[in-house]
């Protein structure tokens, strides 16, 4: 067996929440990408990047795909299959409780049309009983579009080492695209803001829309290793912003207190997290935003 290095892209595409960022941590080892039970929670193409032996893996995690009706929505979409097209590799996650829904149909036709073959992984079987996954197994592969298929759960992580086995002996040989400690092409300010965005949405599920965002202001190093991060929640409405706040400010102190835990974890040093909400009614029409979010600005 050569012990040449070998490195691969593999892009994971999926309908919105069928557990692309779960299974993206899972495959790096560390959190890169953040998770919510709110659908369209990833918004950016984000790289984590693996290594199994002389392997680099790249994986892309990507929007997920869905029918986009507003600027910002298209621009993730085109964001997925950009994340796909140059890829060594395509994993289609389903959520196999959900099965062969609209948003993954849609999947499937664009690869049929694009001519590209791909490695199907049926995620959350933790939750579906086997008689209901080899079914729907088969369904799937009856589309004649993939190489094989795996069935795997993102949460508990049964299933997933047998896939990244099977995807690191794709890879064909050639150097290490990032340096070998890096586990993210993620700069550090975008981690801060979507960790707290991750925050929003989690204590803000059901009561704040969609339409905010995060941006880290100011990042400063202490001298005893320590770091200060200013950020600020832009909500769309002036009635949102006191939800965010909360009453006498309780709100917003539970999503910094949470966020902090997240940002030391990641960063493994201590945190100090300021955060400020500002009312920005056009923010989703801003091209400095969808550069500061990794997204191509389309008129």
């Amino acid at each position: 067996m050569s012990d040449a290095r070998r490195c691969a892209t593999i892009a994971i595409l999926g309908a919105p929440n069928a557990g692309k960022s779960t299974l993206l941590n899972r495959l790096v080892g560390s959190k890169v990408s953040i998770v919510t039970p709110k659908v369209q929670t990833t918004r950016a193409r984000i790289l984590g990047i693996a290594r199994r032996g002389e392997t680099q893996l790249i994986f892309v995690d990507t929007p997920g795909i869905f029918a986009p009706k507003r600027r910002l929505e298209r621009a993730m979409v085109a964001a997925a299959w950009a994340g796909a097209q140059d890829a060594d590799a395509v994993v289609v996650l389903v959520d196999a409780a959900r099965g062969l829904d609209a948003d993954t149909a849609r999947i499937l036709d664009g690869l049929e049309r694009a001519g590209r073959r791909a490695i199907l992984a049926l995620n959350k079987i933790d939750r579906v009983p086997r008689e209901t996954l080899l079914p729907l197994a088969d369904q799937l592969a009856r589309r004649g579009l993939f190489e094989r298929i795996f069935m795997i759960s993102s949460l508990t992580g049964d299933g997933v080492e047998d896939l990244a086995d099977h995807l690191a002996s794709l890879a064909p040989e050639g150097p290490f695209l990032f340096p070998e400690d890096d586990i993210s092409d993620v700069p550090l300010r975008f981690l801060a803001s979507e960790l707290v965005r991750e925050q929003v949405f989690i204590q803000l599920h059901q009561e704040l829309p969609y339409a905010i965002t995060v941006e880290t202001d100011a990042w400063e190093e202490h001298k005893d290793g320590s770091v200060k991060i200013t950020c600020t929640i832009h909500v769309a409405r002036e009635a949102h912003k006191p939800i965010v706040l909360g009453k006498g400010g309780a709100q917003i102190k539970k999503i910094g207190a949470a966020a902090r835990l997240e940002l030391e974890r990641a960063l493994e040093r201590r945190v100090h997290l300021f955060l400020h909400v500002r009312v920005s009614e056009d923010w989703s029409e801003d091209r400095a935003r969808y550069e500061a979010m990794r997204l191509a600005f389309e008129k």
